[in-house]
């Protein structure tokens, strides 16, 4: 036994409590901290249980940092893969049309990172998630609170409760995806759209349309949300709310009905159809471009949809993330390799861009359902929108005579309305019960049968699904083809025959390099 360093009794600690709690390993620092009067500890054993419990509430201190700070650099670092999804779409849509429009087309999917940003973060995500203290005024249509971050800014130097849910990382993700659903539309009016037109309509769409979307579906106080539990404790739309777990109908649908809006109203390509109706080719220019495209955004799927989950520091999260990460993967390869057994025995042709398309509606179709779905579902999800997308693509173009030049409303609005409906066939029982369940629905969600219909669920979930999807569409239509629509009749919208025959980069002098 070593010598004590204390020659006196401190507080209510005689010295042999000193000297047991110093053999004990105790520094004297902490014993003086632990003994000093007014409301020091007395005895050796009182003395340790304090210690100890001090210690453990500082661990348990420590460990919650650790896990937010884990949940705050795992969502920066999946919005950082969500906007790499932007040079995947700037590198497909250029692939995908004529050589005389590529550099204005890749300036405007630059324009639409630039412009979206300003837009949400002026107005977009307060109305996406804001809601002022003690207001719930128009609570469950849109948002009203933190425009242009300014709560955000208040609350983040002291780093408090708030600043989990509403600080600078859940802005940056959530921009990466407005931007990812604001680039969609780019694609679908590109070789014709007026650049004045296009800026116009990126801002609208960032700053309003996408937002309000966002926040009936995702907002904790949306009247389509299962976050929002004002129905005693459960979502307001049937009881459950509609699952929409990454957005195939938030992003994609909204994207994508935007895009045949736009496409409709701008009127087709000069030379697309002929006098009869036929349909005329106009092929993309560069097929490496487009697979170059395609991996990007594949890539960038795996921040988007896993990222979604918003949280990895625990073990059930790091599962969820894990699963959401296998099935996108899954759904995908199904997809690319549903379009190309579909497409040869069509064309008895092997179709390189045609399986890109089938990969990005595998990707499309299995987002809103990653989280809920087996990685043997995702397979059959990824199958059935390679051939979806086909069918909407032959719609579009020879039934409703609508030039889209990258397929952008087949693959985000007509696949997106399938990824919307899926959750509803196929979620399984204990998924649905790990995410949404124990945060929201209760332990009773497998009791009360809110899983997939196929699974003996009793539809809940596809109706709430149908209901988001009905909604999406109206909203969007209606939205993006007013605001489409007055920029015609205003004469903003499309750029002269003249100038579309020659050609956007030389009409609009999009350079690739700098210059006078």
């Amino acid at each position: 036994m070593g010598a004590s360093s204390f020659s006196e009794p401190l507080g209510k600690c005689d010295l042999t409590t000193l000297q047991s709690l110093q053999n004990y390993g105790l520094q004297e620092a902490d014993i003086n901290q632990l003994c000093a009067p007014p409301k020091g500890c007395q005895g050796f054993q009182d003395c340790l249980n304090v210690y100890l419990l001090a210690r453990t509430a500082a661990a348990n201190t420590k460990a919650s940092d650790v896990a937010r700070s884990l949940d705050v650099a795992f969502m920066l670092y999946n919005g950082y893969m969500v906007f790499m999804m932007q040079l995947g779409f700037a590198v497909l849509c250029a692939g995908s049309i004529r050589t005389k429009n590529c550099m204005n087309i890749l300036l405007k999917n630059v324009l639409d990172a630039c412009v979206g940003a300003i837009g949400f973060y002026l107005f977009g995500y307060a109305f996406a998630f804001g809601l002022k203290p003690g207001s719930d005024g128009n609570a469950g249509f849109i948002g009203n609170w933190n425009f242009a971050l300014s709560y955000t800014t208040q609350i983040s130097p002291d780093g408090g409760s708030d600043f989990s849910s509403s600080g600078w990382h859940n802005f940056f993700f959530q921009w990466s995806f407005c931007a990812a659903t604001t680039t969609i539309l780019s694609g679908a009016v590109a070789e014709r759209c007026n650049f004045i037109a296009y800026l116009l309509y990126s801002f609208f769409l960032s700053s309003f349309v996408y937002p309000v979307v966002v926040h009936w579906v995702w907002g904790a106080n949306g009247w389509l949300s299962v976050y929002n539990t004002s129905d005693g404790g459960y979502p307001s739309i049937l009881k459950v709310g509609a699952i929409d777990f990454a957005g195939s109908g938030v992003v994609h649908m909204t994207g994508g009905f935007a895009s045949l809006m736009g496409a409709w109203i701008i009127g087709p390509r000069v030379g697309r159809f002929g006098a009869d109706g036929t349909v005329n080719e106009m092929k993309g220019h560069s097929a490496t471009l487009v697979v170059m495209g395609t991996f990007l955004l594949w890539f960038g799927w795996f921040g988007f949809n896993p990222g979604s989950n918003l949280i990895i520091s625990t073990p059930l999260a790091a599962q969820t993330v894990s699963r959401v990460a296998v099935c996108t993967a899954m759904s995908a390869g199904a997809g690319g390799v549903g379009m190309l057994l579909y497409k040869y025995l069509v064309t008895r042709s092997w179709d390189t861009v045609a399986v890109c398309n089938g990969v990005l509606a595998g990707l499309v179709a299995v987002t809103g359902a990653s989280a809920v779905i087996e990685p043997w579902a995702a397979i059959i999800c990824g199958l059935i929108a390679a051939v979806l997308f086909c069918l909407f693509d032959y719609l579009t173009l020879y039934v409703l005579k609508i030039d889209d030049p990258v397929s952008a409303f087949p693959l985000h609005g007509g696949v997106g309305m399938f990824g919307v409906l899926f959750p509803g066939l196929l979620a399984r029982p204990d998924y649905v019960q790990q995410v949404y369940g124990s945060r929201i629905w209760g332990v009773d969600a497998k009791d009360t049968k809110r899983y997939g219909i196929l699974y003996g669920g009793h539809g809940q979930i596809l109706l709430a699904n149908f209901i988001e999807l009905v909604t999406v569409i109206g909203w969007s239509c209606f939205m993006m083809g007013t605001f489409f629509y007055l920029l015609h009749k205003a004469g903003l919208l499309r750029v002269s025959v003249e100038t579309e025959l020659v050609g956007l980069d030389v009409s609009h002098r999009c350079r690739s390099q700098g210059g006078a």
